[in-house]
């Protein structure tokens, strides 16, 4: 008798989605915010389940923070931040659950600071303050320290800092573009 042979999902073959997991999230009925971070992007999206697919419901992606005025880096923790607050202001009051798909969770990492940033901008959403990244991070208080620190050493800093000079920006100034940046996207009707 020959054996059975059972063939995976091509998405679960190839270790793209997680289906027991998304499962329990469509059992809830409830949209999902979708966190997907990259080596230089965040983008998140509030997701509801539909039948004949997907519905993004509100989405924000790091590229878009450069029309806030945001010129440091779009892939960093402050970075992510905003992204989440600008996701949260264009979904106030509505409510969601995280996905973070495949990606693992970690403490005070990107993907808990776009959520920290949804639920600041307003969306309705369960979560630990624990997970969250500390506040001088979220802000880039600790780039701007560390900046600071480094600039006695020219060598060392314009090295760790080449993308910033590079685009001329000054790394000590990181936390005030977090602030007025936040304030542009509070002050905007969708995010």
């Amino acid at each position: 008798m020959a054996k059975k042979h059972t063939i995976l999902y091509r998405r679960k073959s190839e270790g793209r989605t997680d289906y027991k997991k998304r499962i329990s999230f469509l059992k809830s009925k409830t949209p999902r915010l979708v966190v997907r971070r990259f080596n230089k992007n965040v983008v998140a999206q509030l997701i509801q389940y539909h039948p004949d697919g997907d519905k993004v419901l509100a989405s924000a992606h790091s590229i878009n923070l450069a029309k806030k005025g945001w010129g440091f880096n779009t892939g960093n923790i402050p970075a992510s931040y905003l992204v989440g607050y600008m996701l949260g202001n264009a979904a106030k009051g509505k409510e969601a659950i995280l996905d973070i798909g495949l990606h693992t969770p970690i403490q005070g990492s990107r993907i808990f600071a776009v959520l920290k940033g949804a639920a600041d901008g307003g969306l309705k959403i369960k979560f630990s303050e624990e997970i969250f990244p500390p506040a001088d991070r979220l802000s880039g208080k600790h780039i701007a320290s560390y900046a600071a620190t480094l600039k006695k050493d020219k060598e060392k800093f314009n090295k760790l800092f080449s993308s910033y000079i590079k685009n001329k920006q000054d790394p000590e100034k990181i936390q005030e573009a977090f602030e007025k940046t936040k304030e542009k996207i509070s002050s905007s009707k969708n995010g």
